[in-house]
């Protein structure tokens, strides 16, 4: 009689227990899940961005061929930044093992170094959808060009984005630099001369001289931010002198465009297009 007992409370403070998880999965909106594996296109959006942000799950993407589609794909990962509503596209094991031996990312990204703007935050992406390249500033230079280049005419990326950023320190450091010693890094240097900022910093001040010059011409506004819209539209202007992007943006096929990363917001504003 006792065990019978015993089982009968036990059954009970189980079954209470089960209710009360029920419950609580209730009032917080999610819907009881079976155990075996849900198939996500019959879930509410919500459940399924959770299950997708714990068990890596991400529903298949079209390739994306043409640039104007490659950038609404960018902002709307870039909405769901700012809103906080994270997919965390193509992160999972799955993902990682498709891409191992071959790759198609529909963006370029070029950025700063800056820690607080990683591109692959910022817009919401994951493992082979956007090939980054970034320097202080987004100085260019021979490396950074042909980097560009071998993604449009080697993986055949539809998209540059070249992408600035608010209270930008590089460009920040530039203006002192010029303001207060004429900085700057010649690689025509004499033996024994030296540029104002230490080892090849000052080829960064260069890279930014002709931007935060074109801003003190403007006469208004905040410096470093004029500096950096410039500085964004420049190497727009730059990168499409490159004979292999100029043919590739002519057909069509490609577009380089200038944007702004806001610090306090997340969000991206196209400067350029």
């Amino acid at each position: 009689m006792s065990e019978n007992i015993l089982s009968r409370r036990d059954f009970l403070r189980l079954s209470g227990a089960t209710a009360l998880t029920t419950t609580l999965t209730a009032c917080a909106g999610y819907p009881p899940v079976a155990e075996s594996n849900p198939d996500p296109d019959s879930m509410p959006p919500h459940v399924a961005q959770a299950l997708s942000g714990a068990g890596g799950y991400s529903a298949p993407e079209k390739p994306v061929t043409l640039p104007q589609d490659a950038l609404q794909r960018l902002m709307e990962g870039n909405q769901r930044f700012v809103a906080n509503r994270f997919l965390d596209p193509n992160r999972s094991p799955q993902r990682r093992s498709a891409v191992a031996h071959s790759q198609q990312p529909f963006a370029t990204i070029l950025g700063c170094v800056d820690s607080r703007v990683p591109p692959e935050l910022v817009f919401d992406r994951g493992l082979g959808d956007l090939l980054v390249i970034r320097s202080a500033g987004e100085v260019l230079d021979e490396a950074v060009i042909g980097s560009i280049e071998f993604g449009s005419f080697e993986l055949k990326i539809p998209l540059i984005v070249v992408l600035g950023h608010e209270r930008c320190g590089a460009v920040k450091a530039a203006i002192d630099a010029l303001e207060h010693g004429g900085g700057g890094h010649r690689r025509s240097k004499k033996k024994g001369e030296h540029s104002a900022e230490p080892g090849d910093i000052g080829y960064i001040v260069e890279g930014l001289r002709p931007a935060i010059e074109k801003a003190q011409s403007w006469g208004m506004g905040d410096l470093a931010e004029n500096a950096m819209r410039a500085n964004v539209s420049l190497t727009v202007q730059r990168l499409r002198k490159s004979p292999v992007l100029s043919a590739a943006e002519e057909s069509g096929r490609l577009k380089i465009v200038g944007a702004r990363y806001d610090l306090d917001s997340g969000a991206v504003e196209v400067l350029f297009s």
